[in-house]
């Protein structure tokens, strides 16, 4: 007998606003299974501004409203049992943007929790990612957004030490990345990697996630270091233009997708990583394992 339930995740991050659905699938004695359902994703860069003025526009903070409704419409049709949403980087350097939080509450009923770069790391470490950490091999573990890069070092099974750097696509877009920033992260990434012979890389973020399915490799390969960076050599000869129309690429991924690449191939170079593998996974898939794991808690304290 099967019980199946629909979570809904919504992330608000500093390039697009996202809401992931999934079926919750669970087995009398077996794993559950989590099915992706639909994933819907509004291109609103909120970086772009908060990162230059400091602040949300009130055209942006509009498009936000707009957008939550239509997230609350259709969980509501897909009749959603649990659901969360979460802001990153953008939301939590925008002076304005505990107020739109505010407002998107009064007006949707929908509250946003606003969490750090480390709350975002343990979200995300909460999904399959744990079946990848082999406890007889070591990880970097990468996720690249628009505002900031979070890192975790992953060995013997548990993780060793964790950072998050502001460090993110749109910002180097916008030119707002100190040399500083690389300086630090490359220090963070030899110091915390030098006692390790032999490391691989976990990438997470729509980026890597773009670059590894046009690769045509099978889930649960890993794309290898001479690749991506022949890839980024490729993307950077072509023209904003080109990447849309010769590469099949969203506008809005045409542009970060150069600055995000040089990221997880400079995290490939310090760590002497040769190999990158892609789970396809990101805070929506920790969001939804997280409500998940709040359930089976709260139901384990009712039996005690």
């Amino acid at each position: 007998m099967l019980n199946i339930e629909k979570y809904g995740a919504i992330d608000i991050g500093s390039n697009a606003i996202r809401l992931l659905i999934v079926s919750v699938i669970e087995r009398k004695e077996q794993p559950t299974l989590f099915k992706k359902t639909s994933l819907v994703r509004v291109p609103i860069r909120l970086g772009a501004e908060v990162f230059l003025d400091g602040k949300i526009s009130e055209a942006s903070a509009h498009r936000m409203v707009d957008a939550i409704q239509a997230f609350k419409l259709l969980m509501k049709t897909h009749n959603i049992k649990r659901f969360k949403a979460c802001a990153t980087s953008a939301m939590r350097e925008a002076s304005n943007g505990p107020q739109i939080a505010k407002s998107i509450k009064e007006q949707s009923g929908i509250a946003i929790n606003i969490i750090d770069g480390k709350d975002e790391a343990k979200i995300i470490a909460s999904t399959d990612l744990k079946n990848l950490i082999q406890a007889d091999k070591v990880f970097l573990y990468v996720d690249v957004g628009g505002g900031s890069t979070e890192l975790t070092v992953f060995a013997n099974g548990e993780n060793i030490s964790s950072q998050s750097f502001k460090l993110g696509t749109v910002r180097l877009l916008e030119g707002l990345v100190d040399e500083n920033v690389w300086t630090d992260m490359e220090t963070w990434i030899k110091r915390e990697t030098k006692d390790f012979r032999k490391i691989s890389l976990i990438g997470s973020g729509g980026n890597i996630n773009t670059i590894f399915k046009k690769s045509g490799k099978k889930l649960g390969k890993p794309l290898s270091y001479f690749y991506l960076s022949s890839y980024y050599e490729l993307i950077k000869s072509l023209s904003y233009e080109e990447r849309i129309t010769e590469l099949d690429m969203n506008p809005d991924r045409a542009d970060v997708v150069i600055p995000a690449t040089r990221i997880y191939l400079s995290a490939m170079k310090w760590s002497k990583a040769k190999n990158v593998f892609v789970p396809k996974i990101g805070l929506s898939d920790g969001i939804v394992r997280s409500l998940y794991n709040e359930k089976v808690a709260a139901h384990t304290q009712i039996k005690d």
